[in-house]
Formats: C-alpha cells, sequence, structure tokens
C-alpha cells in the first residue's frame, strides 16, 4: 500500500471503470531555488574535478536533487550507481527516483540481506524492495543487458556492502558508470589499519575497485577526523578516510546547513528542551509503580518518562507574558519518537509510559488537562508493512490533547523517511554525533503552523545535592552534554548560543531548562475569580477553561526554576563552549603593530610625502595643544598603528553604533589613516580576519551595556594588554582604544 501511495498515480482520481488505462499522474515535482542552486553548484565543480560533495541538510531533499542532477549529467542512455548504507534506504531512494524520473528509468537492485549485515533494530528485509535484489552477478549482467538502452537512464541502486558484486560485474562487462551518487557518505570515512581489509564503505574511493566517470558524496552530516586521530592514524600506519581529504572525496562543491535552511524557510527551527527532574519527587509521585514487584521499572525510567511528558506537554518558562508571546509555541504536542540505547529498552519506555501517566491521572482525579500519551515500539525486525502501519499510526490525525510516540532503538535515525515531527526524545546516548544530528533532522521537516521542532533531554537530580555537584557525573549527563556538542558542531547559529550563554544568561528561542519539584508549593487545580492578568500566552490560570486555548495546556506539574537551570547553564558553557584564546594573536598583532609603526615612521619621514606629512603634523600639533605638549611624534605613531588594528574589533563589537565614526578623537585619527591609506597600509591586517570574526560572533546578539563592558574587560585583559606592551603599562586615556573610553563613558 506504501508502494502505490508513493508512486506517481493520482488515486483521488481513479476510476475502476476506467481501468488501468487511464490512470491519472500527479504533475511530477519541480526543483526549487536552493535544490535548483545546489544543482548549477555540483555541475560547476565537476567540471574542473571528478568528484566533490553536496552537504544538504536533512529534508530540504537530497534523494531528488539527486536525481535531477544525474538527468541533467547522465541522461537516456547512460549509467548511474546510486550507494546507500541500508536496505531500507535502498527501498525509498528506489521508489522516490522511480516516482520523479523525468526520464525513462531502467532500474536494477543490488543486495542481500547477508550483505547488508542486518541487524533486527536497524533494517529491512531484501524480499521487502520493490524491484528483484539479487547479488549474482550473472543475474545482473543477463537484467542489465535486456532491460539497458539509449532511451534509458540505468540506474543500480545497491548497499555498500554488496560493492564487491559490483566490481564483479564490471570485470564481466558492466560497463563503466558515468555518474556514481554516495548517499550518506558519512559513512564512507573511517580508519583501517595497515594488517587489515579494507570495509565495504571505503572501497568506493578506489577508481580502480568502480570504474566511474564522477563521484557525488552526498550528506547532511560531513564526518571529519580532528588532527589528533588523523596522527594516530599515521603512528599506525592506517588509512583514515576523512571528508576533508580532497584526493578521496573532492571539494565541496554546494553545502546549505542547518542554519541557512531554517533562514530559507526551508526547515523549521529546532529548540532544545532539558527536563531536569528532582530525583525525589520522581519516587514519591510513582513510589508503587517503583516497588512493584511485578515489573522492571525503576528511578531512571520514571525520572525520564516524567520529564518526557512535561516537555511533551510544553511546561515551559515563560517568566513574563511578553516572552511568552515572543517565543510562544504553547499548544502540547502531537507526535513525537523516541531513541533508547536498545530493542528492550524501547519496548519497556513505551510500556512504562503509559502505565505512569495512567497512575497519575488515578492518583490525581482533580487535575485537569492532562496530556494524555500513546506509545508503540517499533524495530527492523519487523516487516515493511508492519513497520509502515506504524508510521501511518504516528502522523494519524488526533485530538489537541493527545501525544502518540514511536519509540525505536536505531531504525527511525538515518536516512528513514518520517512524518513530520513534533519532537525527538534522547533517553540515552546515541552511538556517534552523526547519529544525534541524523535523528534532530527528524525533527527540522516542516509542517502547516510548526514553529519550532522540539529536543527533550530528560535527566536527573539527585536529592541531597547541589544541582553544580550532581551534573559533575559524566556519565549519567552524557546524553546532554552530547546532543549539544553534536548541535554546535554543526549549527553554527547554536555553537553562537552556547558560547554567548555567559554574557546573555539565557535565550529560550534555542533552549530551555525547565526544573520538575515540589519544592515549590502545586497551584491550585481550580482558581476562582478572574483571570491572571500575568499568565503566559492564552492568559489563563489552571481549572478555569479558557476558550480556544486553556484545553490545549496541560495542568502545570509542580516545579521550579532557578539554579538547576543555572547550573546546567554553567556547566554547558564548560563541557561544550569555545575558549576565547585571543591572547594567543597577541603575538602576531604585535608584530602587524611594529610593521605599521615602521610603514607610518618611513612615510611621513620621507620629503616626497608632502600631503601625509601635513596631515599627520597637523594631527600631532592638535593633540599637544589639547591633551599634553610632551607627546612626542613616535608616540602619535604608535596611536595610529593601535587604531588602525583595534578599529575593526570595535566595529565588530558595536554593529549597530560605531564609535570611531562619531568619536572627536577616532574621527581625527582615521582621517590622518584616510590619507596615509594611499600606502595600503591595511594589508598587514588581512591575516586578522579570523580574529575580528571570533569578536563579531561573539558579540553578536548582545544588546545589554553589561554585555558588552564584560566583552570590552576581556579584550583589554587577553588582547590590548599583551598585543601593545610598549603602552599598557601606562593605561591613561591616550594608550586605551578610543572606543573602549568612548564606551565607559556612555555606560
Amino acid at each position: 500500500v506504501e508502494d502505490f501511495e508513493q508512486s506517481r498515480v493520482d488515486w483521488d482520481h481513479y476510476s475502476l471503470t476506467d481501468g488501468p488505462a487511464a490512470l491519472p499522474f500527479r504533475e511530477r515535482k519541480q526543483l526549487r531555488p536552493h535544490q535548483a542552486t545546489a544543482i548549477a553548484d555540483v555541475t560547476a565543480g565537476f567540471a574542473a574535478a571528478d568528484r566533490g560533495q553536496m552537504v544538504m541538510a536533512c529534508g530540504t531533499g537530497k534523494t531528488f536533487t539527486s536525481l535531477r542532477l544525474a538527468e541533467q549529467l547522465v541522461g537516456s542512455g547512460g549509467t548511474v550507481l546510486f550507494l546507500v548504507p541500508s536496505i531500507n534506504l535502498l527501498s525509498q531512494s528506489v521508489l522516490a527516483w522511480a516516482a520523479d524520473a523525468g526520464v525513462p528509468l531502467a532500474s536494477f537492485a543490488v543486495c542481500s540481506d547477508a550483505q547488508a549485515g542486518r541487524k533486527a533494530d536497524e533494517d529491512m528485509s531484501a524480499n521487502d524492495l520493490a524491484i528483484p535484489a539479487s547479488t549474482d552477478v550473472e543475474s545482473l549482467l543477463r537484467t542489465f543487458r535486456a532491460r539497458s538502452g539509449p532511451e534509458r537512464m540505468s540506474v543500480v541502486f545497491s548497499t555498500y556492502q554488496s560493492i564487491d558484486v559490483i566490481t564483479e560485474a564490471q570485470a564481466e562487462g558492466l560497463p563503466r558508470f558515468d555518474l556514481i551518487v554516495c548517499d550518506e557518505a558519512h559513512r564512507t570515512t573511517g580508519v583501517t589499519l595497515a594488517d587489515q581489509d579494507e570495509s565495504h564503505f571505503v572501497k568506493i574511493h578506489d577508481n580502480k575497485y568502480i570504474r566511474a566517470a564522477k563521484r557525488l558524496y552526498m550528506t547532511a552530516t560531513p564526518r571529519v577526523y580532528g588532527d589528533e586521530t588523523k596522527s594516530k592514524a599515521g603512528e599506525a600506519d592506517a588509512t583514515l578516510c576523512s571528508m576533508d581529504d580532497e584526493a578521496l572525496y573532492g571539494p565541496e562543491f554546494h553545502r546549505l546547513g542547518f542554519g541557512e535552511s531554517v533562514e530559507k524557510n526551508l526547515l523549521s527551527d529546532y529548540k532544545v528542551l532539558v527536563l531536569a527532574v528532582d530525583e525525589a519527587y520522581a519516587a514519591k509521585t510513582f513510589q508503587a509503580q517503583i516497588t512493584d514487584s511485578d515489573n522492571s521499572l525503576n528511578l531512571d525510567d520514571a525520572v525520564r518518562i516524567t520529564g518526557c511528558w512535561n516537555g511533551l506537554a510544553k511546561k515551559l518558562d515563560h517568566t513574563t507574558t511578553d516572552e511568552a508571546e515572543l517565543y510562544g509555541d504553547l499548544a502540547p504536542m502531537r507526535t513525537a519518537v523516541a531513541f533508547s540505547r536498545s530493542i528492550a529498552n524501547s519496548k519497556a519506555f513505551c510500556e512504562y509510559f503509559t502505565e505512569l501517566v495512567a497512575a497519575y491521572k488515578k492518583d490525581h482525579p482533580d487535575e485537569e488537562n492532562l496530556l494524555d500519551i500513546e506509545c508503540d515500539h517499533v524495530d527492523g525486525g519487523m516487516n515493511a508493512i508492519v513497520r509502515h502501519h506504524k508510521l501511518d499510526w504516528l502522523k494519524e490525525p488526533g485530538p489537541a490533547l493527545r501525544c502518540r510516540i514511536l519509540s525505536n532503538a536505531r531504525c527511525l535515525s538515518e536516512g528513514v523517511d518520517v512524518p513530520s515531527l513534533d519532537a525527538v526524545m534522547f533517553l540515552n546516548p546515541r552511538n556517534s554525533v552523526v547519529d544525534v544530528v541524523q535523528s534532530v533532522g527528524r525533527v527540522m521537516r516542516k509542517s502547516t503552523n510548526k514553529q519550532y521542532g522540539y529536543i527533550i533531554l530528560p535527566i536527573g537530580i539527585p536529592a541531597g545535592v547541589t544541582p553544580e555537584e550532581a551534573l559533575k557525573d559524566n556519565k549519567k549527563y552524557a546524553v546532554v552534554w552530547q546532543v549539544l556538542q553534536a548541535l554546535r558542531s554543526h549549527d553554527d547559529r547554536f555553537d553562537a548560543f552556547v558560547n554567548k550563554l555567559d554574557l546573555i544568561g539565557r535565550d529560550p528561542r534555542k533552549m530551555e531548562v525547565i526544573a520538575i519539584t515540589d519544592k515549590v508549593a502545586k497551584k491550585p487545580s481550580k482558581t476562582p475569580g478572574p483571570k491572571n492578568k500575568d499568565a503566559g500566552k492564552g492568559g489563563f490560570t489552571i481549572g478555569e477553561p479558557v476558550p480556544g486555548y486553556a484545553p490545549q495546556q496541560q495542568a502545570a506539574l509542580p516545579f521550579e526554576i532557578g539554579e538547576i537551570e543555572r547550573a546546567i547553564y554553567a556547566k554547558l558553557v564548560q563541557k561544550c563552549g569555545n575558549r576565547h584564546h585571543w591572547e594567543d594573536w597577541a603575538n602576531d598583532i604585535a608584530k602587524i603593530a611594529r610593521t605599521h609603526i615602521d610603514r607610518i615612521t618611513a612615510i611621513v619621514a620621507d620629503p616626497a610625502n608632502q600631503t601625509e606629512r601635513d596631515a599627520f603634523h597637523a594631527f600631532a600639533a592638535e593633540l599637544r595643544d589639547d591633551l599634553n605638549g610632551s607627546i612626542t611624534d613616535g608616540e602619535v605613531i604608535e596611536m595610529l598603528a593601535q587604531h588602525l588594528i583595534t578599529k575593526p574589533v570595535f566595529d565588530a563589537l558595536f554593529a549597530d553604533y560605531s564609535f570611531a565614526k562619531h568619536n572627536p578623537m577616532s574621527l581625527a585619527m582615521q582621517g590622518v589613516l584616510d590619507v596615509l591609506q594611499e600606502h595600503r597600509l591595511d594589508k598587514e591586517a588581512g591575516t586578522l580576519q579570523k580574529f575580528y570574526d571570533s569578536v563579531k560572533m561573539r558579540a553578536e546578539g548582545i544588546d545589554s551595556a553589561a554585555g558588552k563592558q564584560k566583552i570590552v574587560v576581556e579584550l583589554y585583559d587577553k588582547f590590548f594588554r599583551n598585543a601593545f606592551l610598549y603602552n599598557a603599562a601606562p593605561l591613561s586615556d591616550i594608550y586605551t582604544p578610543v572606543e573602549v573610553v568612548d564606551f565607559i563613558i556612555h555606560s
């Protein structure tokens, strides 16, 4: 049934009386602007290289883009090899290309359960494919020769694990491919030790092993190894495949990241919800279930479920009405996927979740508007019909206060086409950063009225210890730091958010920490009298229905925000933030400053530069007249050299207001430098662009005087004091950057 739904047949207009001869077809998909741009970039890249990378965020249409690219580059009569890491993805790719092809296709499938290394928690059976699959070389060649031709584009869909079959077939007469598309290309990275055979995944890089004119590596999550890993691989005489190795992967032809996709309205943005559950509260609330000898429910399970339930109900911390309006999206979630470490854990999560929700409702009959939970489990051991049925169940519409959860271990992460989700819940650490990002991609797909996709991270805070002490347990909270680090490494916007937390304190647009505890008295179920004017978006009090919004709010479980939130944000900066090594630039800048001083001195000393000399001496005379008659020419030159270097810093720091354009002293110095600029004094400063970018990234979005003041202090302590050693000691206004003085005065 699923295969019929994905075909181009318009079943809504199909008539049984007309029969198959009059099958109505839907219009073929058209390229969207971002996909056309990707094809143009890749086509241009292939003009100069025979291999390269196309990086596109999950949900932006990589598969469809690769189809249209193949039709343009290869077309009828050509051959394409499309490689995937699983039978499930192979099935999806075959159906997607067949449904949207603009030229006739001759499709072939090469895979088997054994060769794909099928595991019960992650893949499907080759028997479930829409077209026959084989790993018999003779059968593949016979079918290929019979079906390929000048009027069709021949496409061999294969798993990486079956790549040896392709090699044997080419040795027996299968032609060289015009294009190889390596889907989920991050899977082709890794280390091969000197005394071991290459894995199937890395063999694709060798053009002698699989002959092709062009190779395209396609992924949302490039995997690049650090210098330490590369060094260790070299010491072990091992071969390392990393996606920054252009000899293997070619250059990056095109990139469309998460941030840019959100800005272009291709994806929904995501928000992280960390649910910090007081373990004493969970133990008390679900004491009967935890102590029941008939089940294996433990406190950790109860904590995770309590956190997930509150997160799905969106019991967020909106401290003001304005903030609720700005960051709202308060309607409870309706669809979610949960990731556990194993199939057994996933099944237990489903069983316990519904059990605990039912128990809480029974024990708290007066609480209204509690979110109903329906939970089911799925794994790769189930056949395709069962899995599709469960995915269909997940996306069925339902009442406002019902959320459906599909729990799994791995089978819904990489590349699997799941419906648009409200949330993804990580109950345990994932195998890799790529696993995390691929899973997050599931919640960023657009849908009607969707504002955010949510990443829910439930954690427990043990009783009797401070949050700061509790968070020292690296193993217990590994899932939080792993997920946030993964987001930081693949999204520049989240990276900037993490690195500004010490300046802004919190930003509920990107992340919220919700404490779930009974340290604060629980709000009453019924509140007589008028509505609370200070309520959040929708303005209601628990127990008092308000048309259009109150029925969509779960009554609050007792919680407070404060010390737990501050501790987690502080730990996040420590665990995931970048250190700003501005002091490392001091030596470079000191050298450039000395070069500027030498060049300005030479320009001013040359009688041929009369205009420059006049401007300099006029400025020096004005300084002596207004400030100090003992100022030497050398000190004036030092000031100019310093201003030349520091102006871009403060342009970045005060992007909304340029002190350099309004301060009289700064204007005077800039006037002299403008005259001297004919001599290209700025050439040396080009090497500082990364430093300037670092300052800009740190300062972006900081609109409070206190935050900017902290950056100024950092710059002075780590940068100016070390970069300009020759004038740091006096600490007088004349040697302190003018912009700093101006900012201090106007703050």
